[in-house]
This record gives structure tokens, sequence and C-alpha cells, in this order.
């Protein structure tokens, strides 16, 4: 097998996302250049609490900031989208993009001192295959993973896949013990609430339900002399004033995911403490969108939609809701995307229109003036601004005769629940197109996609030409001919609407400057902590 040197991957792999044109991204914090950094101290992270802590089987940023410190992965990605090494010291690519040869590292050991070999790797692949929301996408052209020896993994692809090198990254292919998590429901097993051996940087040590998670530096992680930091604190404080206060008081040291209020934005800034990024998303490639349960009338006739689409006042939203930190989404995939289709026509507001639709969809004001009812979900811990843009929406629609109920999540999990048995009407929600469109546009609208798992085809939506041309452009290296694809599919999903996209928003991270060395490439704070210190830690033995 010929070696393909890491700087050469983007050549190998045409068309993947990883490509340096995308752009606008600035450099990650680096560390300190000193000869000795400080070690020691706590770093308290504030957000929602999770489901569980098992990466391989939900996308969700709560259960994805502790599981990265908890799993390990094969490798991570700069600013520039580039692999770097991981549990994998290097890898070869074949020229035909046919086979992924990884080479661990000989000394990394799991939480409980086994060695983590080759063995862990294909099981975790199979598990994260079969049971993450983006398995398939990601995964589904590696026919298996072979063991040559402990220390190699070998994975052999059915046919070219773009996304798939991509996707090797904790966030998605946890490295999990194969000897705690063989047996029994990986669904339901009890390692998934208590991790108690893991692979990664930190180990668990205490989940209170409702309180906090509490990780602590494992002594014996392969990279030498980290991770710094004694632990880590994430702290579920669920009312926005109190995040706030607690980010000003030092009691908190970083808000990310925008679980900061944008009213509050003006304030924090102005503290000489705290600093503020909207950099270590591009992987995730921030959305505001409404999900549509298609199997649900009036939702499934597509003038009903449309109506609703034309009661979205963009330009309102954006500047009196969300402060200026969004812009209008005008296609399927982010604007800044360079599958982007930029030429779509676009869903002005226009009250007028969606009246006329509406009646020639056969819905008829009543006596009281309301056509008919429509409720609407909600992500949990947006902060008031979530909220105050479905009001907004449902003040819009009363407009047209839609009366629209509001229904509050009371936590992460029932909202992910009732995604999961396809238990709404409309959702408000804030996905990303991810790292390749073979994951953002296949997970989503393929008809094969369509599960009882949050962040898949919940909505229901089947096209028979839209499943093609995302088979096609999945195994397709040209660029240019991917682009050409999913143009094509943004065209027929802008039309049919299973999704009315709203707003390009800029999530926002506020941190503490007295902590450094915070990951700012593609994945941010989905990524292992190892090299984050306290200024105020000791420095010597």
């Amino acid at each position: 097998m010929k070696t393909i040197k890491r700087s050469r991957l983007k050549d190998v792999l045409v068309g993947v996302i990883i490509l340096l044109s995308i752009l606008g991204f600035m450099g990650s914090t680096s560390i300190a250049q000193t000869e000795k950094i400080p070690r020691g101290g706590t770093l308290k992270i504030a957000f929602m609490e999770p489901p569980h802590l098992n990466t391989a089987l939900t996308t969700g940023p709560p259960t994805g900031i502790p599981a990265c410190q908890l799993f390990a992965g094969l490798l991570q990605f700069d600013e520039k989208f580039q692999p770097r090494p991981y549990l994998a010291k290097k890898w070869e690519v074949s020229p035909d993009g046919l086979s992924y040869t990884f080479y661990l590292e000989r000394g990394a050991t799991f939480h409980d001192r086994k060695p983590i070999t080759s063995a862990d790797v294909a099981f975790s692949f199979e598990i994260a295959k079969k049971n993450h929301p983006y398995g398939e996408q990601a995964f589904g052209a590696v026919e298996k993973v072979e063991t040559p020896d402990p220390y190699t993994a070998v994975f052999k692809l059915k046919h070219p896949s773009p996304v798939c090198f991509a996707a090797i990254h904790p966030w998605i292919l946890p490295i999990l013990p194969k000897h705690i998590y063989s047996e029994g429901d990986i669904r339901k097993h009890p390692a998934n609430i208590n991790p108690t051996v893991g692979s990664g940087p930190f180990r668990f040590v205490e989940w209170k339900r409702g309180q906090y998670i509490i990780l602590e530096r494992y002594e014996n992680f392969f990279r030498q002399g980290k991770p710094y930091l004694d632990r880590i604190m994430i702290e579920f404080i669920t009312d926005p004033t109190a995040r706030t206060i607690a980010l000003e008081t030092g009691a908190i040291h970083i808000v990310p995911f925008s679980y900061t209020p944008y009213s509050d934005i003006g304030r924090l800034e102005k503290m000489p403490d705290l600093a503020m990024t909207t950099k270590g998303f591009e992987a995730i490639g921030p959305r505001s969108i409404i999900e549509i349960n298609l199997r649900k009338p009036p939702l499934n006739n597509v003038k009903v939609r449309k109506a609703i689409a034309h009661c979205l006042d963009r330009d309102f939203t954006i500047e009196n809701i969300l402060m200026g930190f969004a812009k209008p989404a005008i296609a399927p995939l982010r604007y800044t995307n360079p599958f982007c289709n930029p030429n779509l026509q676009k869903y002005e507001f226009n009250l007028s229109k969606a009246n006329q639709l509406l009646d020639e969809a056969g819905y008829k004001r009543g006596a009281d003036g309301i056509r008919f009812n429509l409720s609407i979900d909600f992500i949990p811990g947006g902060g008031p601004t979530v909220q105050a843009g479905c009001e907004f929406l449902r003040e819009q629609l009363k407009k047209v005769g839609i009366n629209l109920s509001l229904r509050p999540p009371p936590d992460w999990a029932t909202w992910v629940t009732r995604l999961s048995n396809w238990d709404f009407e409309l959702n408000s929600t804030a996905p990303g197109d991810q790292i390749d469109p073979a994951i953002g546009i296949d997970r989503s609208f393929t008809s094969k996609n369509i599960k009882n798992v949050a962040f898949t085809n919940t909505m229901g939506y089947s096209n028979a030409e839209v499943d093609r041309l995302c088979d096609e452009a999945r195994r397709e290296l040209s660029f240019e001919t991917r682009r050409k694809l999913y143009h094509r599919v943004q065209e027929i999903l802008w039309d049919e609407l299973p999704i009315i996209w709203n707003t390009d928003p800029e999530w926002t991270t506020f941190y503490n400057k007295d902590f450094v060395g915070l990951p700012m490439d593609i994945f941010g704070l989905l990524n292992p902590l190892d090299n984050v210190y306290w200024r105020k830690g000791k420095v010597g033995p």
C-alpha cells in the first residue's frame, strides 16, 4: 500500500468539506510558550444536562462536551479542517481511497489501565455505525474494520466516501472499551450513565442529577504530562440570569453554544476577565429551523408549509430577537457552506401570500377566524431567544388564522424523547450542516434515515429523486460534480419544505481569560480539553 502523507490528504479525498476553501476561520488559541505549564485547578462549564454520556449514540452537545473528555477518538481536526493525530499517531490512505490504515498509540490505556487496541476500534466503529444518528451517512461505505495486529486498524471501503475520513472524531466515533460495552443492549447499557472506564484525558467521578457532572484528570493519559487541569465540572444552570451572574462573578468559567442570552452579551463583553468568540462551531454549521412532522394534517399539505414560511419575518427576528447574531437562511445549506445553492427564490415575509396559499389548500377560516390549531416544541436551554422566536411566530400565524400553542420541554431528555417518538407537529431547533453534506443533508432527508432517533429524518420526508441524488453525491470524489448534485437536492427541498429554514445564527462562547488553551478549531469544546490550563495553577513539582 502506498502511503499518502497528511499534507496531501485533501488531494486524495477531493470534494470533502475538509478543504482549505472554507474561509473565515481564525487560528485556535495556542498554549503559552513557557517552559513549564501551570497545573491544577477546576474548570467549570455551564450547560444543559445530557440524557447520557455516550457520543456513539447521539449528536447532542450536552453529551458531547463531557463525553469528549471521557472518550478519545482516532483523529482531531484543526482550524483548517485538516486531520491531526489523536489515538492514531499516523495513518495511510490507499491511492484509490478504498482503505484507511490507522496506527494506534502503543501507550494508550483505558481508565482501568487496560491497553486500547485495534479490537476496541473495530468494536466502537460497529457501535457508532449502527447507533449514531450519523452512522449510516458517515460510515455506510465501510465494509469492515480489519485488525491485523493490536495496534493497527484498517478501514476497508466498498466505494469511495469523502465523508468517512471526516467523521473519525470522538464526537462521532468515540473509542469505547470492548470489555465493558460488549454485553447487553448498547442503548440501555449502564455505562452510558456511569462510564467509569473511558479512554480520554479525564475520568468519570460523579453525576448528580439536576446539578452537575464531575470529571477528574486521568493520570495515565498517553499524552505525556496532560491534562493540566485537576478536574472539570459541568453545572446545569437552567436559569439564564443565574448563568450570566455566575460568569460575572467567576463562579463559572465557560458558557458555550450561545447558552448566554443575546441581551446580556453587551454587558459581558465589557468584563475585563471575560472574552467571547464565535469560533469553534465550523464543523457544526449551525442553523435555526422549524422541523415539520409531515405525517400530520394539515402539515402534509405543501401549500400549508409554504404559507407558514411566508409568515416568518426573518429580518425582524435577527434584529430584535437575535441582536444581529445571524443572517437570513437562503438555502437548505448554510450560506458559508461550499455546497450552498445561493440561487434559490426567497420565501419573503408576505402575509397576503400566506392567506392565499391557505385558502388554496382548502383551509377556510371558521366563525372565530381560526383555520386550524398547531403546536410547536422548541429546543431547551436556548434561553429566552428561542421561546421569544416561537412566541413571535405564534403572533404572526394568528394573523393568517392559525392558532399556535407552545409546548416548552422541561429538559433536554424530554425534548429528545418527543422527537424520537415523532410526538410533535412543529419543532423549533438548531441543528447543523455538519462537516459534510453527506451527513447534514442525508441524515435529515433520505428515506432510509426515517428513524425513531432524534436528529435523523424524524419529519418522515421521502422523495425518491432526493434519495438517488444523495446516494450519487455520497460516493462522488469530484467537488464540482458533488456541488451540482447537492444544488439540485436543495432545489427540491426548498420547493417541498420538509423543514422551514429560518436563520443562520452565529453561536457564541464566553470564557474566563484565566483559562488558556481552549480549543477553537472546527469542533471547539467538542474536543478533549487536555491542553487547557489555569494561569493561577501550580508550576513545577
